[in-house]
C-alpha cells in the first residue's frame, strides 16, 4: 500500500498500440505478442519468424515503387486487430506455441537478405530489400526498428505492411526507415475498427500513421481498403475515405479490393467484382491513382 492506504498499480502499460494494454508482471498483451518482463513491456515475438519468403513487390501490394522488384517478406506472430475476415489468421491471431517458428537476429536477417540480393542481380533481378508483413509487424516493431538500421547501413530497403495501428511515438521511430509501405484503412469509420476487436481511437491511429508516412521524405505510401460486404461498401463510405486521404496527399496510391471468405467470416460471399469497379471508381473521384484488387 501507498502511504495514504491506497493499492498500488503494480501493472505496466504498453506503449506500442492505442490499447495500452497494463499488465502485471508475466502477462501476455491483447496482441499475443509484447509481455511485461522486469518491469517493462517487451516483444515475446522479436526475432520468431513464422514466415520468410521471397515476393513480387507488387504482392505487397506496392504498385508504383521499384516495379518488377522482390523483396525478402517476413513475419512473425500476433495482432493488435482481431478483424473476422482476417486472410492470415493462422499466424496473426496465434501467439508463441501456437505456430512454429525459428529464430532470427537482425543480423542474420540483414545477411540472408544480402545473399538473396546477390542470388537475384546473378539471375539477371533486382531485389529491393525486407519486408515486413503477414501478421501485424507493429506489435513487435523494436524488432523493424533494429533489422530497418542495418538494412539500411547495408544498402537495402525496407517495406512496411501494416495495419497503422501504432501510438504516434512508434511511428516517429520507424518513419525515417521506412522506404515503402502498404497502410490497411479498414474503414472510415470507427464501428467498423470496432466490428475488428481494435481499441479505442484505432482509426484516429492509423490516420496518424498515414500522414506521418506520406509527410516522410523519400517514403513511398500506398493505402488499400478490403471492401467487405455489408459493412463498408456503399458509395458515401468510400466517398469520406478518399476525400480525407486526397486531403494528405491526392497522389498516394489507393488500392480497393475485393474480400474472399475467411476465418470467422468463411460462409460469406465474396464481393461482387462489379461493385469493387464501382467503388473504385468514386474514389478516383477525388484521388489520381486508384487500383482494383483479388477481381
Amino acid at each position: 500500500m501507498t502511504a495514504d492506504g491506497a493499492l498500488r498499480d503494480a501493472r505496466v502499460t504498453c506503449d506500442a498500440c492505442p490499447r495500452h494494454c497494463k499488465l502485471e508482471e508475466g502477462a501476455l498483451g491483447y496482441c499475443r505478442a509484447r509481455r511485461c518482463r522486469d518491469g517493462r513491456v517487451l516483444p515475446d515475438n522479436y526475432g520468431r519468424l513464422t514466415s520468410i519468403a521471397l515476393d513480387p513487390i507488387q504482392k505487397k501490394p506496392i504498385a508504383r515503387w521499384m516495379q518488377g522488384s522482390t523483396v525478402l517478406s517476413v513475419g512473425s506472430y500476433g495482432c493488435n486487430l482481431r478483424c473476422p475476415f482476417c486472410q492470415n489468421w493462422q499466424i496473426s491471431q496465434s501467439g508463441e506455441g501456437d505456430v512454429p517458428w525459428r529464430e532470427v537476429s537482425p543480423q542474420d536477417l540483414v545477411r540472408m537478405a544480402l545473399d538473396v540480393r546477390r542470388e537475384q542481380e546473378a539471375a539477371g533481378g533486382c531485389m529491393a530489400g525486407i519486408a515486413y508483413t503477414y501478421n501485424e509487424p507493429l506489435v513487435g516493431w523494436e524488432y523493424v526498428r533494429d533489422c530497418g538500421e542495418l538494412a539500411h547501413e547495408a544498402g537495402l530497403a525496407n517495406v512496411l505492411v501494416s495495419n497503422g495501428c501504432a501510438t504516434p511515438q512508434v511511428i516517429a521511430t520507424l518513419a525515417p526507415l521506412v522506404d515503402a509501405a502498404n497502410i490497411d484503412l479498414k474503414s472510415f469509420s470507427p464501428a467498423f475498427y470496432n466490428a475488428c476487436g481494435a481499441p479505442a481511437g484505432a482509426l484516429d491511429a492509423v490516420r496518424h500513421t498515414i500522414e506521418v508516412l506520406a509527410a516522410e521524405p523519400g517514403c513511398h505510401l500506398e493505402v488499400t481498403m478490403l471492401v467487405v460486404p455489408g459493412m463498408n461498401d456503399t458509395d458515401a463510405h468510400m466517398r469520406s475515405l478518399s476525400r480525407w486521404l486526397a486531403s494528405v496527399d491526392r497522389g498516394v496510391v489507393l488500392h480497393v479490393t475485393r474480400f474472399f471468405p475467411r476465418w470467422h467470416m468463411s460462409d460469406a460471399r465474396p464481393t461482387d467484382v462489379q461493385l469493387v469497379y464501382h467503388l473504385a471508381d468514386v474514389a478516383r473521384e477525388e484521388l489520381d491513382c486508384v487500383l482494383v484488387g483479388n477481381c
